[in-house]
């Protein structure tokens, strides 16, 4: 019974998820693309293609197989979110360039989700139990659920001109309200000990990919010379990752449990890491402000 109400609870909650993150979304964010077309490329290369590449080396490393494997490469190929452009704006980011990778992404990624995870299941040796992730349906179930929603919240905020600062609110609490559905799920399906013995064996993976991400992520911006607001705003897309379309993957497409207990856990890790940087980016901010009030002062001295 309980399970029903998850998978009928989990899209619906999804689809208001979306409609708000629309309703953070003009079209002027996806025109913004075209002014900074470096910075872009190399945050979609980074979530697209560096991220399952990242995925696959940490789940070889930590020896994961089967659901749980498969529960870390979901996570890595569902970037983006309202919550990284919250991070990035609270970081001193390009919050500009952080919408628009999520606005574009969050359009492309429903086409490639399942095939990179029907290739994750002959990598496991899961296809021949049966797992297989239907393409046309899912990149179906993906739109509707996913980009549509964000089109009708655009559409909303045009007609409406609302208070987007309390609809982020709303849409934040409700991406934590999946969160703890799915938690819920997982210990009233699996039982308390198995969540807990999967949860042991997939966390330092899913901690391990986060942070490695983010490192990378900086390291590749900086490399390719980018603004400081621009890296760490990539830092961030790489390292906070849409969770809710992630468990709705696991859960309600391929209706595996133990398959979402690596999303959860990385849900949650991700906040930390995030938190830190923001703490740290309004430090090196407040010094940077009192340097210039020094300097200001010396100069009306002389």
């Amino acid at each position: 019974m309980f399970e029903k109400i998850v998978e009928i609870a989990l899209p619906v909650a999804l689809i208001l998820v979306m409609i708000g993150v629309g309703m953070s979304l003009q079209i002027n964010d996806f025109k913004r693309v075209a002014k900074c077309p470096r910075a872009f490329f190399i945050g979609a290369f980074c979530q697209l293609v560096f991220l399952p590449i990242l995925a696959y080396v940490v789940i070889s490393a930590f020896g994961l197989t089967g659901a749980l494997a498969m529960g870390v490469l979901v996570i890595s190929l569902c970037p983006g979110g309202v919550t990284s452009n919250l991070f990035t704006y609270l970081a001193k980011g390009d919050v500009g360039l952080s919408v628009s990778l999520t606005a574009i992404i969050g359009i492309i990624t429903p086409f490639t989700i399942p095939f990179i995870v029907n290739w994750g299941f002959e990598w496991q040796g899961m296809s021949n139990e049966g797992f297989a992730l239907p393409v046309a349906k899912t990149v179906r179930t993906l739109l509707i659920i996913s980009v549509l929603p964000v089109a009708i919240g655009m559409t909303v905020r045009r007609w409406t001109k609302g208070n987007i600062d309390r609809v982020e609110g709303l849409v934040r609490m409700g991406s934590s309200a999946v969160l703890a559905l799915v938690i819920v799920a997982l210990y009233v399906k699996l039982g308390v000990a198995k969540v807990n013995e999967f949860a042991v064996l997939a966390g330092p993976a899913c901690v391990a990919m986060n942070l490695i991400g983010m490192t990378l992520g900086f390291a590749v911006a900086s490399l390719a010379k980018l603004k400081r607001a621009q890296r760490t705003c990539i830092m961030l897309e790489v390292g906070l990752q849409n969770g809710t379309i992630a468990l709705l993957v696991t859960t309600t497409i391929l209706k595996s449990m133990e398959m979402s207990i690596a999303p959860s856990i990385y849900s949650l890790w991700m906040m930390v890491p995030a938190t830190v940087v923001v703490l740290i980016s309004k430090k090196r901010a407040k010094k940077r402000d009192d340097e210039s009030i020094d300097s200001s002062e010396m100069a009306l001295d002389c």
